[in-house]
């Protein structure tokens, strides 16, 4: 019997709750383990005839692969790619509730706030949802404990969250003056490079997190 340890992009329990059907069922495979404790999630599988290449195949059928960085370069691995644009997304989206949720109330009921103090209010807004949209997805998906999944939302996208509604703001106060003229065109023309710039801003940084730490919400 042959034991072979790769290095993978699993990253919680979650992801060995999705391979563990698709491993156990491999007829080749006697005994297999995860371990979740480095940075980067080691697969430890013993069996007959069994090989690397087998074993990413394996992995692929869940959506994950064997990890070879000196083959695919740091910042060459599209599927990281993916999974980060698809991170910065999720936090994207629950910022701009938050943070244009924050911009209307303000506008709609108290027009005369200081420019200076719709931007703060606007940004913690768009951090509260995001953070709670994060623990959400990490609740329902992941089947994290609501007190774990709010403490890995803050901890894990809160650096990206902070780069990202910082960008959105910046580029909405630049284009509008900070105006929400509802019945202006320009205001909503303005919207779409706010977001634009809001999730290429952290996408680098969630790349990074996830490629060298292999660490990220969901």
């Amino acid at each position: 019997m042959k034991t072979i340890t790769v290095d993978t992009d699993l990253h919680c329990q979650g992801c060995v709750d999705r391979v563990t059907p698709i491993l156990d069922g491999d007829n080749q495979i006697k005994s297999w383990e995860v371990d979740l404790e480095p940075s980067v999630k080691k697969l430890t599988v013993s069996g007959d005839n069994i090989s690397s290449v087998h074993i990413n195949q394996l992995l692929h059928e869940a959506g994950y692969s064997i990890l070879n960085n000196e083959k695919a370069g740091f910042w060459n691995d599209l599927k990281l790619w993916n999974r980060a644009s698809f991170n910065t997304l999720n936090c994207l989206i629950g910022c701009s509730i938050g943070d244009f949720g924050m911009v209307f109330f303000l506008q709609a009921y108290y027009p005369s706030t200081p420019m200076v103090w719709q931007m703060v209010l606007a940004i913690i807004a768009g951090l509260c949802t995001s953070i709670l949209l994060e623990t959400v997805i990490l609740k329902s998906r992941e089947s994290f404990g609501w007190r774990l999944a709010l403490k890995t939302a803050f901890g894990m996208s809160f650096i990206s969250m902070v780069g990202m509604e910082l960008a959105m703001t910046s580029t909405d106060f630049m284009i509008t003056g900070g105006k929400a003229a509802f019945d202006d065109p320009m205001y909503w023309f303005a919207l779409v490079p706010a977001l634009v710039v809001g999730f290429i801003t952290p996408l680098p940084y969630n790349y990074y997190k996830l490629k060298k730490y292999n660490k990220a919400c969901h």
